[in-house]
């Protein structure tokens, strides 16, 4: 036990860097941002998978360990109580006046009755009874014991405890869990679980490859979000639509849910969680030709008071304009920038003051040249390739504060309009076969928990003799682990019991 508990120290210390640095299954975008803030530092964390803390072969050693030593630790305990269940209780010892609770009765009863009275009491008691063969000679002799669920809630606890983990180690290979980002809109495409390549984020156990998850879809239809007057968020929800088939159907005919904050719907065994949201800004682009192309997509939450967001857009050419493939990777367009839901300028800097969409602009630079879209040099969905910058094959062409609506031409005679933004929602689907399991083992556990802190282990002896006078002489006395147990009061109440079964003849003394 005393390893165990050792390592369950250990466990909870090495669980310390998980919560205090970002770990790359929540948020890949945060380690970034802490390796590029720290390089030296965050590369040594790096290096002892401290943004990896609860994958890590450290986190799983001592898991590991502690599996092992709760087995060793409660399987000799298991046979042990097995053993006492079996033995009877320990004999009456010589002298009682060495026992916290003792008492002594005189009655005029005979010893026969007193027997009975004392039967009576012990009722639900283990017992041991000793006719005259016990540490005194000649007398009547009661041993008894309870409070053996105890020590079964204790052990039960641990393997509540163990089987937990065991659930929770299974049922990493068989899990998987993904993100998605959804705008909503009546018309906007719905999401189906039916690969991970429909996830903007995908991750999954040793046993899942991702050709068998659970069928379904879901479309977006609105989003809202509550603030109070500070911009602290006060609640998320959305209307959403799910059908449990992917086999093409009218989303208008399929089930609707309002979807909350902590309260997700349950299909097919998974989960869909509402998990936050942000702003996808609409730009068109015109070539000089009069051909359009119009997109909407997402952008980062840089602060998640104000929301203010950054984020990039990569336009192609159309392909008549431009039949060379040299002629078109040099003419491509990308908008990087700042989008504010809430405008305030200090000024030409644009800052957001509120969460909410009541004002929004965007601070953006303009690109003309390689993208990254037909030559794959694309980092990320946020940020240009700033290599490319460097080499000269994107250029900046304008930086422009820009309001709904506003636009601005490029030397090319490119336009670039911003024409707002909507809201969208981060939807994550999990799945966990081991849930089920997860949740028994806690309810064992509780249970387990419960029996061992409100039963108390404790003894009782009894003892009937006769005085010079004949008369009778009851000696009672009671032994428990600890008076804090409040065996002291139960003790009060039986020898309470037994003089007023006794009757008016009984006078307790020293």
């Amino acid at each position: 036990m005393r390893t165990a508990l050792i390592l369950l120290m250990m466990l909870a210390i090495a669980a310390i860097p998980g919560a205090l640095l970002p770990q790359r299954n929540l948020s890949q975008q945060n380690v970034d941002q802490y390796l590029s803030e720290r390089p030296t530092l965050g590369k040594v964390f790096d290096a002892v998978q401290l943004f990896d803390v609860f994958s890590s072969w450290w986190f799983t050693a001592i898991y590991a360990l502690l599996f092992i030593s709760l087995i060793g630790c409660l399987t000799p305990r298991s046979f042990e109580l097995l053993r006492q269940l079996k033995t009877q209780p320990p004999a009456a010892p010589s002298r009682f006046t060495r026992l916290p609770h003792n008492a002594n009765v005189t009655t005029d009863l005979a010893p026969d009755e007193v027997e009975k009275v004392i039967r009576g009491n012990l009722k639900g008691w283990r017992v041991r009874y000793s006719d005259g063969d016990g540490r005194v000679k000649g007398a009547k002799e009661f041993s008894a014991e309870r409070g053996y669920l105890r020590e079964i809630g204790n052990i039960v606890f641990h393997f509540g405890m163990l089987a937990l983990l065991i659930a929770m180690a299974l049922g990493k290979f068989f899990y998987y869990e993904g993100m998605v980002i959804q705008i909503p809109g009546r018309d906007a495409p719905a999401f189906c679980n039916t690969t991970p390549a429909a996830f903007d984020s995908f991750r999954a156990g040793l046993r899942v490859d991702g050709t068998e998850l659970s069928p379904f879809c879901v479309r977006v239809d609105n989003f809202e979000a509550d603030y109070l007057p500070n911009g602290q968020a006060n609640m998320f929800s959305a209307d959403i639509r799910h059908n449990d088939e992917v086999e093409a159907s009218d989303p208008s005919t399929w089930d609707t849910h309002h979807l909350k904050v902590n309260d997700p719907l349950r299909i097919n065994g998974d989960r869909v969680y509402l998990q936050g949201h942000g702003y996808a800004p609409t730009f068109t682009v015109t070539w000089p030709n009069g051909e359009t192309r119009t997109d909407t997509y997402q952008w980062a939450p840089t602060d998640q008071m104000t929301f203010l967001s950054s984020g990039v857009m990569r336009f192609d050419p159309p392909a008549g304009m431009y039949p060379n493939f040299d002629d078109r990777v040099e003419n491509g367009i990308a908008i990087q920038g700042l989008f504010a839901p809430t405008a305030a300028f200090q000024g030409e800097l644009l800052s957001s003051s509120f969460p909410a969409m009541n004002d929004p602009a965007v601070a953006v630079d303009v690109y003309v040249g390689d993208t990254g879209l037909e030559t794959g040099r694309m980092p990320g969905v946020f940020s240009l390739d700033q290599s490319l910058i460097e080499e000269g094959a994107l250029n900046r062409e304008a930086r422009v504060n820009l309001a709904p609506g506003e636009s601005t031409t490029l030397p090319n005679g490119v336009e670039v309009r911003f024409d707002g933004a909507k809201e969208f929602a981060n939807l994550q689907v999990s799945h966990d076969p081991a849930q089920i399991y997860v949740g028994i083992s806690a309810v064992v556990m509780m249970a387990g928990l419960i029996l061992s802190i409100s039963v108390r282990r404790r003894r009782f002896w009894a003892r009937i003799t006769t005085d010079d006078d004949g008369r009778t002489v009851l000696t009672l006395g009671g032994l428990a682990r600890t008076d804090r147990a409040g065996w002291g009061k139960e003790f009060d109440r039986m020898r309470q019991s037994i003089l007023d079964s006794l009757g008016k003849t009984t006078k307790e003394g020293a």
